[in-house]
């Protein structure tokens, strides 16, 4: 049995199927599996029982199948395999990162009625279908210690036929939970909430009903920090998916900046590696986001930092090459869809380093075709699995003039 045998499974592609090596796909299978003539499969070595009752139905996971070391392999080769795709070639490939099981912290469920029926879950792969949840090997025990609770909550402020958003995040504070599309009238459902919000201990209870979010439950100012200085939350604001991820990324970062010098944090969002690298050095922090900005701003304050967080929509407004060429760093977190319009600026710059954090290896690799040609080298890539045996994959790339 070797990789030339077509029928043995040689690699996972981005959707998560497993491809032989005459370049056949099949679902559900991992690296030296094989693929046998009536479709079913031979496991190998490294296929794995899945350690959830949900999979492979739930939408939340689709590769619980692949032992670490093949799931660490795909979350690298998602990254190199889109950089070879735009004929950029990384000098250094650096050991993936996998966050450990139940470690996310933030998450993003649907909740519905039926009757007295609620089902709290994520949806089916390629469905509305939700999965009610009976357990789960991604979320934080805290998250998911909230939804046999929240089942009965919502059988008082969620109509029948109808379906709801349950959003979550770990902060300083303990769980801050949003609610979207609920109806909350009468006495039982206002005080149903108070008591649920005070039985559990949340750090904050916020109701959106269709015109906006409307704090229902906070005792104290809900925050976040980042390098040892918390900063104010706006309700399910983005938060990196666990902390351990974080950390990965934030260090990734840090062993490439140089030890003097401003730095520019673009698409800084709360600050979350502005506040971690700038503690006794000038920052300069950029966002789109109003109220993200201000509460950077506020906290940068405080704490007296030397930074200074403008509101500016970097795709409008990038800034130019005078404007970057006063940094000896620039630190890049835009959206999935990249960063077209700073990096073009960016490879007219002459800053000496770039540290791109990217959630999407598609448009890192989109934008790294525009650094290279600017006259920057890739210096490394390191690869981040946040999102446990999902196909989602965030990484670093460090580029060097």
């Amino acid at each position: 049995m070797t990789d030339s045998d077509p029928d043995i499974i040689i690699r996972i592609a981005a959707k998560g199927d497993g491809i032989t090596a005459d370049g056949r796909h099949a679902a559900l299978t991992a690296p030296g599996d094989r693929l046998l003539p009536d479709g079913t499969i031979e496991r190998g070595p490294h296929h794995v029982a899945p350690p959830c009752v949900h999979f492979p139905a739930c939408g939340g996971c689709e590769l619980q199948h692949l032992d670490d070391a093949s799931l660490s392999d795909f979350v690298s080769g998602r990254v190199v395999g889109a950089l070879a795709g735009q004929g950029v070639t990384a000098q250094a490939v650096l050991p993936a990162h996998l966050s450990p099981p139940m470690t996310r912290r933030r998450a993003s469920l649907r909740a519905a009625r039926s009757g007295r029926k609620i089902t709290i879950g994520f949806a089916e792969a390629g469905s509305h279908t939700l999965i009610d949840l009976t357990m789960c090997t991604v979320l934080d025990p805290r998250l998911f210690a909230l939804l046999a609770p929240l089942r009965d909550l919502l059988t008082l402020i969620l109509p029948d036929k109808r379906a709801a958003h349950v959003r979550m995040s770990l902060i300083d504070q303990g769980v801050d939970l949003l609610l979207e599309g609920v109806r909350v009238e009468g006495l039982a459902a206002d005080e149903g909430l108070g008591d649920f919000a005070r039985t559990h201990g949340l750090a904050r209870l916020t109701i959106d009903e269709g015109d906006g979010p409307q704090t229902r439950w906070e005792p104290e100012a809900a925050t976040v920090t980042f390098g040892g200085v918390a900063v104010g939350f706006p309700a399910f604001s983005f938060l990196q998916a666990t902390p351990d991820g974080e950390a990965a990324l934030v260090a990734a970062v840090r062993d490439a900046m140089p030890e003097t010098g401003a730095i520019a944090d673009l698409f800084c969002g709360l600050g979350t590696f502005a506040l971690a690298l700038g503690a006794g050095r000038p920052v300069y922090a950029a966002e789109g986001a109003r109220d993200v900005v201000m509460a950077l701003k506020l906290a940068g304050q405080r704490a007296q930092r030397r930074m200074v967080a403008d509101h500016r929509d970097l795709f409008r407004r990038p800034l130019t090459p005078v404007e970057l060429n006063r940094f000896a760093a620039v630190v890049l977190d835009p959206p999935r869809a990249g960063a077209r319009e700073q990096v073009m600026q960016l490879a007219a710059s002459t800053v000496p380093v770039i540290a791109y954090v990217s959630c999407n290896p598609a448009s890192f690799a989109r934008d790294a075709v525009h650094l290279v040609a600017g006259g920057y080298r890739l210096e490394s890539v390191r690869s981040v699995g946040q999102f446990r045996w999902s196909t989602h994959v965030e990484m670093v790339g460090i580029f060097r003039r």
